[in-house]
């Protein structure tokens, strides 16, 4: 579902086109025009094709019953006759391909500096989502595996509320299941030993990380040895309890570390929890559905292949799932009554739509693809299609130092912490890096790599050059040039000044912007925000090298007053895209590289 009507998006020049082609063809045709819609205006693949490229003719030639090329010249000639127009060509099989004059561009430029951080940035749309993702179980500290989620989910955040969506971002607390009792035990243990006692080698099945010790001190420290004289059953709830408090504040402030803050903690204990002695909500939302013929009573085939020893053939509460794309109905309730870990995702969802959100967006590893078709199933069958379920998964990140991989086990405790990663290379490159492939293929995080000072390292790259975009502007006030506010430098008579193809192609690097973060945005894919600020970093860093070759490209002129001033407003407009797109990622946009 999109997130904003793009014609809505004033700044984006290719809906602008969209709009103009679709009147202009509209124009053409008459009363004989077929449905418009699907006409498209993209980018060329090839930059020396023009400024951009239409499908019109392409999509339309079929339902007319003429031929593509044929149709084309015909829309050519007349967006021919469009003022920002200065050549139209029909390419290949029937493409159009449009040039614009330079004043077209000089005068996005000043759009660009007017609207200067908030450029790109879409009309909200009243469309509220909700953004669910790190949310590791609450047993010790975050790993550079749950980093990537992390920032990914955060980006998607980001990307979607500058899309104009209201967004909130949601940790889920998987505070209900064994792990949390063996989690409990594990800090008995280091509470006992903190006591005095020899506890020896930390039993198999308990987590033997050193992090844990802190945590039984302070328990010692507050519950003296109270707890010891308590049998298991009396002393679990209240260590699982302290453990859980103690964990997620560890995992808030790793969070913190990468600038992520979630404005939502959910716990899954609350979901089966009992309200004042009544059903439980998970309870309540199976009742509901229930009654609306979504659950039902029935038995499932055996699985494919070899059956497990634990299998049994038995009437079970199901959900209809396969009603609503899933590839099986899905068991909510297990042999002994309790609900299934699916149950709860059921009555999470069900919180989430009851809480008046229209899309839930889920950031999951890259082993939960089996989620995919049954959460797209819970949100359908929950919200009778008025919501939707989007699921983006992250492969692992391969961690090396010196060429070396990292081992990494949490239950070993022989692993390489968040924390650890963010304070040796910064919250900085840790982001950025983590953007830089897309979230379902794998990565590799080179410590070495992420803290080069080099054209080879992109986070450096790009940071450099919003770096450098301020120190023309030093330069500028070094050399006597008075340098004004953004909103004059947005003078249209002035910019009017920018010819050279080097400067205009700056500006057409710009304009690209607002569809690219929109298109980011829809499918979630905070990748190609990295990828676009690379892109102008290499094409701004490349017109400022052209200036030390050729003086009269230089940014900075004192002889030529009015062009330095044009020249620093293209200079201002890189260095706002780019410190929007950081943002967009978590990044900081330096004025200075140290």
């Amino acid at each position: 579902m999109p997130i904003s009507d793009p014609l809505e998006t004033l700044m984006n020049i290719f809906a602008d086109f969209e709009t103009r082609i679709r009147k202009a063809v509209g124009a053409v045709l008459g009363t004989d025009a077929p449905d418009l819609s699907r006409i498209a205006v993209e980018p060329p693949r090839d930059a020396g094709h023009g400024d951009l490229s239409t499908n019109a003719a392409m999509v339309l030639a079929k339902p007319l019953g003429r031929k593509p090329r044929e149709l084309g010249e015909t829309f050519a000639e007349a967006l021919r006759g469009n003022a920002d127009v200065e050549a139209v060509e029909v390419a290949g099989p029937g493409f159009i391909n449009l040039r614009l004059k330079p004043a077209y561009w000089t005068n996005h430029l000043a759009e660009v500096l007017e609207r200067g951080l908030d450029y790109g940035r879409a009309a909200p749309t009243g469309r509220r989502i909700n953004v669910e993702y790190v949310s590791a179980n609450p047993t010790g500290p975050m790993h550079v595996g749950h980093c990537r989620g992390a920032v990914v989910g955060d980006s998607i955040a980001n990307l979607l509320a500058f899309a104009g969506a209201e967004v909130v971002k949601e940790y889920y607390i998987n505070d209900a299941g064994e792990q949390v009792n063996v989690l409990a035990r594990s800090v008995f243990l280091r509470y006992r030993e903190a006591l005095g006692e020899t506890i020896g080698e930390i039993p198999a099945g308990l987590y033997p990380g050193d992090y844990l010790k802190p945590v039984g001190a302070a328990l010692a420290l507050t519950r003296r040895d109270e707890l010891k004289r308590m049998d298991e059953a009396e002393w679990l709830p209240i260590v699982r309890d302290y453990a859980i408090n103690a964990m997620m504040m560890m995992i808030r402030d790793d969070l913190k570390r990468l600038g992520i803050e979630h404005e939502v903690f959910f716990s899954e204990r609350s979901l089966h929890a009992r309200n004042g002695g009544n059903a439980s909500r998970i309870a309540e939302t199976v009742a509901a559905l229930q009654e609306r013929g979504i659950v039902y009573q029935g038995t499932l085939p055996p699985p494919k292949g070899q059956l497990p020893e634990d299998w049994e053939d038995r009437e079970q509460t199901l959900l209809r799932s396969t009603e609503v794309g899933d590839d099986m109905d899905r068991p909510l309730v297990k042999s002994n009554g309790s609900y299934t870990y699916f149950a709860a995702d059921v009555a999470y969802f069900a919180d989430k739509f009851a809480r008046g959100f229209d899309e839930m967006v889920y950031v999951l590893g890259a082993d939960h693809g089996g989620y995919v078709k049954r959460l797209e199933a819970v949100a359908k069958a929950v919200s009778a299609g008025r919501a939707e379920a989007s699921v983006v998964l992250c492969q692992l990140v391969k961690l090396y130092r010196d060429g070396e991989p990292v081992k990494m086990s949490k239950r070993s405790g022989d692993f390489v912490t968040l924390a650890e990663v963010v304070e040796e290379v910064g919250r900085d490159p840790v982001r950025f890096m983590m953007l830089y492939r897309k979230s379902d293929a794998p990565l590799d995080f080179d410590f070495a790599k992420v803290t080069e000072q080099s054209k080879d390292n992109p986070v450096f790259y790009v940071q450099y050059a919003h770096a450098r975009a301020a120190s023309v502007f030093r330069q500028a006030q070094g050399a006597g040039i008075e340098v004004p506010a953004d909103a004059a430098l947005a003078d249209r008579e002035r910019l009017a000044l920018l010819a050279d193809e080097g400067e205009i192609g700056l500006i057409r690097k710009l304009a690209e912007y607002p569809r690219l973060v929109l298109a980011a945005a829809e499918a979630k894919e905070p990748h190609r925000v990295a990828f676009y600020l690379y892109d102008l970093a290499q094409l701004f860093h490349a017109q400022y090298n052209r200036g030390r070759d050729v003086p009269g490209l230089r940014f900075v002129n004192p002889d030529e007053p009015r062009l330095t001033l044009a020249r620093l407003g293209l200079v201002r407009g890189v260095a706002s895209v780019v410190a929007s797109g950081l943002k967009l990622i978590g990044a900081d946009a330096p004025d200075e590289m140290r």
